[in-house]
């Protein structure tokens, strides 16, 4: 069958979805409250479904009140259960795919519950969903007449009494349905190969040759692959070698540090980026209009959403409210319950609303990934749009950074101190610093209000990393590639100290 009938079929058959996202976006609340009865009559049978009395539970109000907010300490000894073969224990189906993830903040191996229903009704659903999304924007899109370019984890699944465990995308790629690998580039043999740098090679050797429409993956991790691509190639941008690429789909980590250096190498006004906000624990956001930093909340793959406002996060007067009740323009820790029997977990990521019709987000940090050492409550939002403004201003690029407090000592004031990677360095960094800091301060009332005359904070100062800093640490983790990122702000100075150690080393 001819290249654009393909195209005009699969396209035809993914925007059938639409009438179904009108349902939720006309009635948001209530297909959240019957998902969540949902939810909770399907597992009253489990231990913690008797644990908690679901049976008797008919009310938000009444979940609410029974079924306590838990961390991943908290449920890990019932996930070690299903892993060691025990069902029914959070979920009322049998579940044998476990997403390994240490994240960013816990050198400890997390391992998220993955069921069959969340495979199917929410990660690929959502990859689907990004699709229709895309291909109802942009109605002469030709994106199935070549292949997407998919930039996953770097580890295989492994087997552990008779349960499966890996990267995500390891368990996305392994129960994949036969034609997609047919749609997709690299192979799924080259996609799950372990070994970083060798996969980068294999990568860059075996999609130079094709069509490639589009391409998805973390930004960080992707540019180094770009990069490589162009290296070895001997071409100035991505048309010289894809002429027929139209969108990058993105997500992981704030496109605003990469964005200008991904204009660059690809110079068309008409190119298209469409952000995505997933994780191992679920699908959450797909951006849904073309040109928009604002993600649309997808209320129906199984998720049910509370969100606690940070103002109050970690103290006395902690509560969590559902979505009918969520404030524009205000930071909330998200909490789910899902359809892999994740009750009332807290994920880590904060977001703030955009939209409260339809629901919109953006995701502004995450709950440990903050700094409020001294009251200035800043957000990686705050200093991922301050730096990419001060990369525009100074034509600098910037390949990572990170951020951590300096402690008052006696009657020394407090400080940020950055470690900052730089593509392309600043030609005066005194003059960047001191932008950064205006910066920072016209994007957070109080960070400014720290820093007026000096009073609490003294003025940030940044330690200019060596070539590769970053990429050492990160392999010194055993985290090279796919979807690790480098923890960007932390009210300790762990992080920084070992990256001040590697740079000295």
């Amino acid at each position: 069958m001819p290249l654009p009938i393909i195209n005009s079929i699969a396209s035809w058959v993914l925007k059938q979805r639409i009438h179904q996202i009108e349902l939720f976006l006309k009635y948001p609340n209530e297909v959240q409250e019957e998902l969540l009865m949902t939810l909770i009559k399907s597992s009253e049978n489990t231990i913690i479904g008797k644990q908690y009395d679901f049976e008797s539970i008919k009310s938000y109000h009444l979940f609410q009140e029974r079924v306590p907010i838990s961390t991943y300490e908290d449920l890990e000894p019932f996930i070690e259960r299903t892993r060691k073969g025990e069902q029914q224990v959070f979920w009322n189906e049998p579940i044998k795919w476990f997403a390994k993830s240490s994240g960013t903040t816990n050198a400890k191996s997390k391992f998220i519950p993955v069921s069959n229903e969340a495979l199917e009704n929410c990660h690929y659903k959502g990859s689907k969903d990004l699709l229709c999304l895309y291909l109802n924007n942009n109605e002469n899109s030709q994106l199935f007449t070549g292949k997407s370019l998919r930039l996953g984890g770097s580890k295989q699944l492994y087997e552990d009494n008779n349960t499966f465990f890996g990267d995500l995308s390891a368990i996305l790629i392994d129960n994949m349905p036969f034609w997609a690998e047919f749609s997709s580039t690299p192979s799924n043999k080259t996609s799950l190969m372990s070994e970083w740098e060798t996969k980068l090679l294999a990568i860059v050797n075996e999609t130079r040759i094709e069509n490639v429409t589009s391409f998805a993956g973390v930004p960080s991790w992707m540019m180094v692959l770009l990069n490589k691509l162009l290296e070895e190639t001997g071409k100035d941008n991505l048309f010289d070698i894809w002429p027929n690429l139209e969108v990058y789909f993105h997500g992981g980590v704030s496109f605003n540090p990469y964005r200008d250096q991904y204009k660059k190498i690809l110079p068309k006004n008409d190119f298209k980026y469409y952000e995505i906000y997933n994780a191992s624990e679920g699908f959450f956001a797909i951006q849904d209009l073309n040109h928009s930093n604002d993600l649309l909340l997808m209320l129906d793959y199984g998720i049910f959403y509370e969100f606690i406002p940070m103002d109050v996060f970690g103290t006395p007067n902690e509560k969590a409210v559902r979505l009918a009740e969520v404030e524009l323009n205000k930071n909330y820790a998200v909490v789910i319950t899902t359809n892999a029997g994740l009750w009332r977990y807290l994920i880590g990521d904060t977001v703030r609303f955009t939209s409260l019709n339809p629901y919109r987000i953006r995701v502004t940090g995450r709950t440990k990934h903050h700094i409020n050492v001294f009251g200035e409550e800043l957000m990686v939002e705050n200093t991922d749009l301050a730096l990419s403004k001060t990369c525009r201003l100074t034509g600098t690029e910037v390949i990572d950074y990170t951020v951590a407090p300096v402690f008052m000592t006696g009657k020394e004031k407090g400080a940020h101190e950055w470690m900052i990677e730089f593509r392309k360095h600043p030609e005066n960094i005194e003059e960047f610093k001191t932008l950064l800091d205006q910066n920072i301060q016209s994007l957070n009332s109080d960070y400014e209000a720290k820093r007026y005359n000096n009073m609490t904070l003294n003025p940030l100062t940044i330690n200019v990393a060596r070539e590769n800093l970053f990429y050492d640490w990160l392999k010194n983790q055993d985290k090279l590639g796919g979807q690790h990122k480098i923890p960007r702000l932390s009210n300790t100075r762990d992080y920084l100290e070992q990256l001040l150690l590697l740079q000295k080393a």
